[in-house]
């Protein structure tokens, strides 16, 4: 062992990343992105110098910087020297974040938010369902006929039911091979999939409805037709999710 491997051994210095007040920072980031998200701190204006967070939040210098930086890195806030932290434009935003997301759902009171989340959804599945159709071999057509099958008798649990309802997207999803497009829409429902503005009614009926659909699907994509299983894909999840937010009186604006 060399002097310095001892020296190291007997004398640990504690990891830069172990030391981090990563917690604070975290707590920090979530409630200055829920801030910024409400208005409190619009865009194009500045937000508040260290000094004023550090009090508000009753945290160190070193945690708000942290807070800043995660704040930057989602896109909410850009750093300028000589002009303090400004808040940027919605635009900017990253809206696959986990915190940005929720925040911004939360309160958007015309659920357009969800309006576009339906809509990408939709977009990346439909082309998913037409690959599917073409790559689909015989063990995934089969898992596909017995979730379908499955779904019919589960109408009466809809806790179950939706739990093979996501089965049946996934397998899709995983039969056409982009993982991409899957991570996407994975990530998009996980941020929402628990949220009652975006489950919306789930009575028997619903799932009835719900699960006709999910049978087209399955036929199209059995008989490998391409076309039939984007377009059974399409108005699945477009009449499913208008079904869904019925009883929120809000308009609609999904585009074709």
């Amino acid at each position: 062992m060399t002097p310095a491997q001892e020296t190291a051994l007997n004398n640990p210095v504690t990891p830069a990343w172990v030391r981090r007040p990563a917690n604070l920072a975290t707590a920090v980031t979530a409630e200055l992105v829920e801030r910024i998200v409400r208005g409190v701190h619009p865009s194009g204006t500045s937000l508040p110098p260290e000094p004023v967070l550090c009090e508000t939040f009753s945290v160190s210098r070193t945690v708000v910087r942290e807070a800043v930086k995660i704040l930057q890195e989602k896109g909410l806030v850009q750093v300028r020297q000589g002009a303090g932290t400004m808040v940027t434009q919605p635009s900017s935003w990253d809206m696959l974040d986990e915190l940005v997301l929720a925040a911004t759902i939360a309160e958007d009171d015309s659920l357009a938010i969800l309006d576009d989340l339906v809509v990408t959804r939709r977009v990346l599945e439909s082309d998913m369902a037409n690959v599917a159709a073409r790559l689909a071999d015989a063990d995934t057509i089969d898992r596909l006929r017995a979730l379908v099958d499955r779904m019919d008798e589960l109408v009466d649990d809809h806790v179950t039911y939706h739990e093979h309802d996501r089965a049946f997207h996934d397998t899709v999803m995983q039969a056409s091979g982009n993982r991409i497009a899957r991570g996407v829409v994975r990530a998009l429902e996980s941020q929402v999939i628990n949220t009652a503005r975006y489950m919306g009614r789930t009575e028997r009926s619903l799932c009835v409805a719900s699960n006709k659909g999910h049978r087209r699907i399955y036929e199209r994509i059995a008989a490998h037709d391409q076309d039939g299983a984007a377009e059974a894909m399409f108005t699945h999840i477009t009449e499913a999710w208008l079904v869904r937010r019925s009883g929120s009186g809000k308009p609609v604006r999904l585009q074709r």
